[in-house]
């Protein structure tokens, strides 16, 4: 698959996961519907692997990655924003969630050696103020107070969390190690964390059986972890985690449209500036640099 598909399938997939997690909330408690769906995304596809042969057996220490991968991308993430959510509206989770691209870019360069790229960074305070501009009344009316400040706190760390499970992604597949191995034992592993978070909690073990829920729950199972984790961390792979962060940047924007279709969502002058500038910062962040010999050529024809 291409890293335009890709780029395009983790982007309307995830986009549209906000209002299947939305079809969740009710009977079953988060932290259980997280750890319900994560543990069978991973042994789906660890079933999936044996019988299409596939490696999976790891040593040890890939194990011990792998599990590390799992408890930051596939459990605290996901505990801290559900609790953020208590305190923010989901408008700043999402710009909350739109500087991962900022903090891949400096745990790369620090963890992985990857270069700062300008464009990349460039592109990424762009998007931020689409991101700012897109849900501007939430942000205008931010307010420190009532939970605010520890929702905000809550929501940044979930983002580093959530950087930390990237970069350990990136440096598992530079070690070789299949996308589809790590994904399948890191999402057991961070839904057998979640669970046993929840049960520490004291959560009520709870499955709700309504045709809402189980199709929601089978979509985000599928779609939402199987296949849109699988494109996007293959992408981060092929691209970098800076560039492929800006996913994060655009999803909300496919939210917002199925919102305006199911939900009677009205566009604002201000949200349409935001797309555009989301768009824009989307463009310097993908297009591809010159290579070396052209940007050479047209500095040897600019100097005569």
């Amino acid at each position: 698959m291409t890293n335009a598909l890709l780029y395009a399938a983790t982007v309307l997939i995830w986009g549209s996961t906000w209002f299947a997690v939305r079809l969740q909330l009710g009977v079953v408690p988060p932290e259980l519907s997280v750890a319900y769906r994560f543990i069978l995304a991973g042994a789906i596809l660890l079933v999936y692997c044996v019988l299409r042969g596939r490696p999976v057996r790891l040593g040890w220490r890939a194990h011990g990655v792998i599990a590390l991968q799992g408890l930051c991308l596939f459990c605290i993430n996901y505990v801290l924003f559900y609790n953020a959510n208590a305190y923010l509206p989901s408008g700043l989770l999402a710009v909350a969630f739109s500087i991962l691209l900022w903090f891949n870019v400096l745990n790369g360069a620090w963890f992985l050696g990857t270069p700062i790229r300008a464009r990349v960074v460039s592109g990424g305070v762009v998007g931020f103020l689409g991101m700012c501009l897109l849900f501007w009344p939430e942000v205008r009316d931010f307010d420190l107070e009532s939970g605010g400040l520890r929702g905000l706190l809550l929501a940044i760390i979930a983002t580093v969390f959530v950087s930390f499970g990237n970069i350990l992604s990136s440096r598992n597949q530079r070690a070789g190690l299949s996308v589809l191995a790590s994904n399948a034992y890191g999402m057991a592993y961070g839904g057998i964390f979640t669970l046993i978070y929840a049960l520490a909690i004291g959560v009520p073990i709870l499955f709700d059986a309504s045709p809402r829920y189980v199709a929601s729950f089978a979509y985000l199972v599928v779609f939402g972890s199987i296949i849109a984790f699988g494109t996007y961390l293959t992408l981060l792979g092929r691209i970098g985690a800076d560039r492929a962060a800006y996913a994060m940047v655009l999803f909300p924007v496919i939210a917002l449209v199925i919102s305006t279709i199911f939900e009677g969502y009205v566009w604002t002058p201000a949200g349409l500036a935001g797309i555009a500038l989301i768009l824009c910062g989307n463009l310097l962040v993908l297009r591809r640099a010159a290579p070396p010999s052209v940007v050479a050529r047209k500095a040897d024809v600019a100097a005569h």
